[in-house]
């Protein structure tokens, strides 16, 4: 018997049993429709993380004076500014540094009420390390530096509480520590950290020289570098920490940290979820299997007079098996064929109404429609075997 008669068979084979045939289908339908899905929440979820980290700053490596350890001695190693200039000097690939520095003042909120505000003294780059978003205004520059201008920036939520709106802010003078800084600008994270970065809601920026002014010395309370490359931050941190270390005592405790460690958390849990879905799928593809079987092992029963027939007529017990087998598969294929263009409906019509891109892969439909022909060939084997062992004069009594 050639393909296509096998194929035209298995076909009216269909079409006399519409019911049986399409409900188990329908459970190939769902469960290859279900490992499309996942695979594609899953590389949505490793999507979102790495843009929420980007918006952080994936090239952000950052460093901290940690403590003295051991030792008892109760005087403090901290970071200096002329330890962000060795690392800029001896460290290739950092196209941006900043020192920060951190200080406590109250200013009045509307109605006179005095609050706590931070105050962070850091440079024009810090905005490109950790991708600060501007909202209204400009963020200081290296002209303001120079000119020792008393400007600031404040965060979104600061300068609605303290004149309103971010428009109203802009140009207002604030008093810190007594000198008056004119507002300048309103910025936001890009990614809501939720006060688990430096920066807390109500937190006033300005530049680092001028910081000085309240806070004199040479000590830095963290050190941000921005690396050019992503690939370059894990082999720059343990460098720059050896750098740091270099330059001071060796009792002196400094933490040098990076994203890439939270990232890869990130990755494994996401993988561990997809992982876990994807145990649900196979199990939906298992029970659709199952079905399949059923209901072949059903049509073989009754057509066992229709086996009976075509043995009488020369057809071999290979034939007839591989007959059997062909209809376990066509109706696997048939369902994953569906269930697959079901999976990649949702993602293409979010990719359509919406601006979120979701990642679809490629290689979840080839695996998608590859397990479905595996189940059919599988559990369509046991029906396909018990119709070509039928004896043919027993199969033509059969009523």
């Amino acid at each position: 018997m050639i393909l296509r008669e096998i194929v035209n068979v298995a076909l009216d084979t269909f079409r006399n049993y519409k019911v049986r045939f399409t409900l188990t289908a329908l459970g190939m339908v769902i469960g290859t429709a279900s490992l499309i899905l996942v695979v594609t929440i899953g590389l949505t979820g490793k999507q979102y993380v790495l843009d929420q980290i980007q918006g952080i700053g994936a090239n952000m490596i950052y460093a901290f004076y940690e403590g003295e350890g051991a030792n008892t001695s109760t005087l403090q190693d901290y970071l200096t500014v002329d330890d962000m200039h060795a690392v800029q000097q001896q460290v290739p690939g950092v196209v941006a540094a900043s020192p920060m520095v951190t200080l406590h003042e109250r200013v009045p909120m509307r109605g006179g009420k005095e609050q706590d505000v931070l105050v962070l003294g850091v440079n024009p780059q810090y905005r490109q390390i950790r991708n600060l978003d501007v909202l209204a205004g400009r963020f200081f520059d290296e002209l303001d530096v120079q000119a020792h201008g008393k400007v600031a920036t404040l965060t979104e939520h600061l300068a609605k509480r303290l004149y309103g709106s971010q428009d109203a802010a802009m140009g207002k003078t604030l008093r810190i520590s007594g000198l008056p800084f004119t507002v300048i600008g309103t910025f936001k994270e890009r990614v809501e950290t939720f006060g688990q970065s430096e920066l807390a809601g109500d937190t006033i920026v300005i530049p680092y020289r001028v910081s000085r002014y309240f806070i004199p010395g040479n000590a830095v309370n963290q050190l941000f570098f921005s690396m050019a490359d992503p690939a370059e931050v894990q082999p720059a941190t343990a460098t720059i920490k050896n750098i740091v270390q270099a330059r001071h005592r060796p009792e002196s405790v400094y933490r040098v940290e990076n994203l890439a460690q939270l990232l890869t958390v990130a990755a494994k849990a996401a993988n561990a979820l997809t992982m876990v879905l994807l145990l649900v799928a196979l199990v939906t593809l298992l029970v659709s299997g199952v079905g399949i079987m059923n209901i072949m092992l059903a049509t073989v029963s009754a057509r066992t007079r229709e086996i009976g027939i075509r043995k009488a007529v020369g057809a071999t017990a290979g034939e007839i098996k591989f007959q059997f087998l062909a209809e376990a598969v066509l109706i696997s294929l048939i369902g994953g064929v569906i269930g697959v263009a079901v999976g990649l409906a949702l993602p293409f019509s979010v990719r359509f109404f919406t601006d979120y891109n979701i990642p679809i892969s490629g290689i979840s439909v080839v695996v998608a429609i590859g397990v479905s022909s595996l189940v059919g060939i599988l559990f369509g084997t046991v029906p396909a075997t018990r119709a070509a062992q039928m004896d043919p004069i027993t199969s033509l009594r059969y009523e």
